[in-house]
């Protein structure tokens, strides 16, 4: 498999987000994501609120871009981040991207989610090697299955022991968006 290429992370303006590089501005939101155990089993955001380690964490954001293994975008609305989008292009010589997301714990149940998602697939199809977006959900993350849904992807099935977290495997359930016709 060839070297990922260096990428340049843009600023991608949604409905209601706007999508952009991490800012050294951003860590409180890192810090209140590493307060949510839910974010820090499944992401690399730190699981202790410490000044240097989110410096770290934003860090790494933008070394993601410059080695090229994927888009780290963070997630702002009314000029603040609110949490995190991601295009992991690990596959892309297949066709195929994989997207994670969170949001902050005290900036949930604002349509964030669903906003930066949307965006970023819209965004994503500007990519010509792409023919495939997929979103792996842990069944009982209801309301980012919905997020799913209703951003037009569909539900494929249940991958079984596909994660760990933590010490134990987990399910997760596989969403899919196709390339526009």
């Amino acid at each position: 498999m060839a070297p990922f290429p260096r990428i340049v992370v843009p600023r991608i303006t949604g409905t209601s987000v706007l999508l952009r590089p991490f800012e050294e501005t951003d860590v409180e939101a890192v810090f209140d994501a590493s307060a949510d155990p839910a974010i820090t089993a499944v992401t690399t955001v730190p699981d202790v609120v410490d000044p240097g380690l989110a410096a770290e964490w934003i860090a790494r954001q933008h070394e993601r871009a410059s080695t090229g293994p994927g888009y780290s975008f963070a997630i702002q609305s009314d000029h603040e981040c609110v949490g995190q989008i991601g295009l992991w292009l690990r596959d892309l010589h297949h066709g195929r991207a994989t997207i994670g997301y969170w949001i902050r714990p005290s900036r949930r149940r604002r349509g964030h989610a669903f906003s930066a998602l949307q965006t970023l697939s819209e965004w994503a199809w500007s990519i010509p090697e792409l023919h495939r977006l997929q979103l792996h959900v842990e069944p009982a993350n209801e309301a980012s299955c919905r997020t799913a849904e209703r951003a037009g992807f569909e539900r494929e099935g249940l991958l079984r022991s596909w994660q760990a977290i933590g010490d134990e495997r987990r399910d997760m359930v596989v969403y899919g968006l196709i390339r526009p016709q």
